[in-house]
């Protein structure tokens, strides 16, 4: 792959790369839409990455191109970075990177550059394609201006700097693309960051399947809205405990200043909130605020419009998720005989919580898990944003080879346009290794 890489390389630009930045896709195997609250998860690098061969120019010009033809070149001066957040294009992505290390170092002369990308992480499946890319152009700027950070200082920059393109994240993807280690998931807690080995039992193997439903998450509202929700069910719960709600920010935050567990949060949002959605009329009484105040100083810029918000069943996603995180950790490094049929039961849960109290699945997902279940699996559920992209599966390694066989009969090949891309839509993946730059001998 990097030989041909090379070869493009030369042919496109008539010299060779001086270096190479590798990130990697992630699938996370517990703890959905719980990073941005504040709350623990537990991600492991897959082997799928974005590569880019990179070469330092003396102009102050970047140009981008991408081995697939379904993605334009791109040019611009480093000195003048637009990120379009209307239009989600790759490119994009590769400048949020690039302008996040411009800004840390505040660089005034930065280093032109020649880049070529080839990724095989499927793109919009949750598989975090595009954090990949944030992070490898993190890495190529900062190796092309001659500067070193720690991968800690890398992952909070290029989480920083996605949010150019209107995603409100939390830090999963890029924490774990430049912490992540060979043969081991990584538990990543935040403010301070910091990853832990998860070691996962052995005789079983987890399978990524996608249902070719594709979500772009910058391009969709339903992300940004859950994180809004999460957010004024943090001020609502707050209120109601006479906690200092203005300064509150993230469901972990109201636990943290009440001292209690996350099975008496789940009490308190019994007590508190009501499972019938919240006009925005109904949250400024409940906050004694006019609706002015909410629009200005709580509701980011993209949600305005929206009139109801669900915060009983999200806040009640969030807490249970991360309480079922550390559990899968415990279980991990307890490892008692029957550890996998109880991480199996985990993400079982876990996925019916994102399907029905925080409404990130659809149809085509929950399909799929109930076909990897029917087949085998211990363990199913969605992984990444949702709302289409992939499954995660754990499935006994003696059953491996039936399993995938199964699920490519039912899933796959009952439809034209999943059997086109069977070959990338359904592996087994073991932890891989995080971002790296190497130089040619």
């Amino acid at each position: 792959r990097l030989q041909k890489l090379k070869e493009m390389f030369i042919s496109k630009y008539g010299s060779a790369p001086k270096f190479y930045a590798r990130a990697p896709g992630r699938v996370n195997l517990i703890g959905e839409h719980i990073d941005y609250c504040g709350y623990a998860v537990l991600p492991m690098a897959i082997e799928q990455d974005i590569l880019i061969a990179a070469e330092p120019v003396q102009t102050q010009v970047v140009q981008l191109a991408n081995t697939s033809s379904s993605y334009m070149d791109f040019s611009t001066s480093v000195n003048n970075i637009q990120i379009n957040k209307t239009k989600p294009q790759w490119h994009n992505y590769f400048l949020c990177g690039l302008k996040g290390i411009q800004e840390h170092f505040g660089l005034n002369n930065p280093t032109g550059m020649n880049c070529l990308l080839d990724g095989t992480i499927p793109p919009s499946s949750g598989l975090s394609s595009s954090s990949a890319l944030v992070c490898c152009a993190g890495l190529v700027t900062l190796r092309a201006n001659g500067k070193t950070l720690s991968k800690v200082e890398l992952a909070e920059i290029c989480t920083k700097s996605e949010r150019y393109i209107g995603t409100e994240g939390g830090g999963m993807d890029q924490s774990i693309s430049f912490l992540a280690e060979e043969g081991t998931a990584k538990l990543i807690e935040f403010n301070p960051l910091r990853a832990t080995d998860v070691r996962l039992p052995s005789g079983a193997a987890f399978v990524i399947a996608n249902s070719c439903v594709e979500m772009n998450k910058a391009a969709t509202s339903h992300y940004n809205i859950r994180v809004m929700e999460c957010r004024l069910a943090t001020k609502l719960l707050s209120k109601s405990k006479g906690l200092d709600w203005k300064k509150m920010l993230r469901l972990h935050d109201v636990q943290t200043k009440l001292g209690v567990s996350l099975e008496e949060m789940l009490t308190i949002v019994e007590e508190v909130l009501h499972p019938e959605p919240y006009s925005t009329e109904e949250i400024c009484k409940c906050l004694g605020i006019s609706l002015e105040e909410l629009r200005s100083q709580i509701l980011s810029q993209n949600i305005q419009d929206v009139s109801t918000f669900k915060l009983y069943q999200r806040a009640k996603h969030v807490y249970s998720e991360a309480a079922r995180v550390l559990e899968f950790q415990k279980i991990c490094s307890k490892a008692p005989a029957n550890a996998l049929q109880l991480l199996g039961e985990l993400m079982n849960q876990s996925h019916i919580s994102c399907r029905e109290m925080y409404e990130c699945s659809c149809p085509e997902l929950d399909r799929l898990v109930d076909i990897c279940l029917q087949f085998g699996a211990i363990g199913s559920r969605l992984t990444g944003a949702g709302w289409g992209g992939c499954t995660v599966s754990m499935v006994p390694t003696d059953k491996l080879s039936t399993f995938l066989k199964n699920v490519k009969k039912a899933y796959y090949q009952t439809d034209g346009q999943r059997l086109a891309g069977e070959n990338n839509s359904l592996f087994a993946t073991k932890p891989g290794r995080g971002a790296l730059v190497f130089v040619e001998a």
